[in-house]
């Protein structure tokens, strides 16, 4: 598919391994290479920071979506293409869906996984039909995937649900993912329905 943007989700903090950082900043260098615009969380510290500066440092667009009560504590970037500023996480993660063609997943904390698992089950229900790719770094994302393989034969989700959580080992892979993945056939939802 012909990718315009990417929201990203990733964590506010740096994790315990350099590589998660290093990860952030070649996803959002990777990004402006292909002229793809980053959606992201709007703030300047953790992983969302790197991946926000290296997108500006190799001349692409950033547009942050950060919460009022978040600008503080998460020092949203005044520098990016454009930040915009919502009154809940819930109007975050609507206009980050709003804005972007497809979904890359770092590693991060409660935040990055309730605004993955939010897309997936949107996507399970038939809301969208944005692909959505986790970078697996040194097996972060394994613990959820067992989760996942646990609701399924625990019989609350359809098996076949289990083709819309896709790991791959690289901010490349993640990328030649997305650029093979058909476009989507749904219209997006009206924002009442999400």
């Amino acid at each position: 598919m012909k990718l315009a943007s990417v929201c990203v989700y990733c964590g506010s903090s740096f994790g315990q391994s350099p590589r998660y950082r290093d990860a952030a900043a070649r996803l959002g260098t990777l990004l402006a290479e292909r002229e793809i615009t980053l959606i992201y969380g709007g703030g300047g510290v953790g992983l969302m920071g790197a991946l926000a500066q290296a997108a500006l440092s190799a001349g692409g667009e950033v547009i942050g979506v950060i919460p009022r009560f978040l600008r503080r504590a998460e020092r949203g970037l005044d520098r990016l293409t454009r930040l915009e500023v919502v009154e809940s996480m819930h109007a975050r993660k609507e206009r980050m869906f709003a804005l972007a063609d497809a979904f890359i997943v770092l590693p991060g904390g409660f935040g990055t996984l309730d605004e993955t698992v939010e897309m997936l089950t949107w996507r399970q229900l038939g809301l969208h039909d944005k692909p959505i790719v986790l970078i697996d770094l040194d097996g972060y994302w394994h613990p959820l995937s067992r989760l996942a393989d646990h609701i399924f034969e625990s019989g609350f989700a359809q098996p076949s649900a289990r083709r819309l959580l896709c790991l791959v080992p690289s901010p490349e892979a993640a990328l030649e993912i997305l650029a093979e993945a058909p476009e989507p056939a749904i219209s997006p939802a009206a924002p009442e329905r999400l």
